[in-house]
């Protein structure tokens, strides 16, 4: 048998508590510990070797949770501009009795750029998004959570395979 403490191979091992842990030592290291039998019937400290066994299993969850692998998507949560950000934009124009030319100058951007964000060709970046919403008193951006609980578009499994990315004739 090994000595679990040096090392060295002996005949016999004595089962020993050295620093809370029960190890099976030869007899010369086993002067560094208490006899494991004497040790689990008069510790002062109020722990039984089963709670320490529990400390143990506590913290080898802990470590297993740690080490374990994290979707990091589940819970998140993304602000997008809505669906049909075109047409609500030209109906609260024109509920505010502004033509398109009028409200691009108002706002300060291009006719262009504005006909087209109107047309659904053109989606509006954040800094832009909040001047129309300031100045139409209306609300283009919405939150979405991307957790795992929606479908990607996939399969029936719910998970993106390779042929979602193939373009089928």
């Amino acid at each position: 048998m090994l000595c679990e403490m040096c090392g060295k191979s002996v005949p016999f091992t004595k089962s020993v508590m050295i620093d809370g842990a029960k190890l099976e030592v030869c007899p010369e290291c086993a002067r560094f510990g208490d006899d494991y039998k004497a040790s689990s019937s008069s510790q002062s400290s109020g722990q039984s070797t089963g709670g320490s066994r529990t400390v143990i299993e506590q913290r080898l969850e802990r470590r297993e949770k740690r080490m374990g692998t994290k979707d990091v998507y589940a819970q998140a949560k993304t602000v997008e501009v809505v669906e049909n950000y075109g047409r609500t934009i030209r109906e609260a124009r024109e509920a505010k009795g502004m033509d398109l030319d009028a409200f691009s100058k108002f706002i300060s951007e291009k006719k262009g750029t504005m006909a087209k964000i109107e047309a659904n060709r053109l989606v509006p970046d954040d800094k832009l998004v909040k001047k129309i919403e300031k100045a139409l008193d209306i609300k283009l951006l919405e939150t979405v959570s991307s957790g795992a609980g929606q479908s990607t578009g996939g399969g029936s499994s719910g998970r993106m395979t390779l042929g979602d990315f193939i373009k089928k004739k």
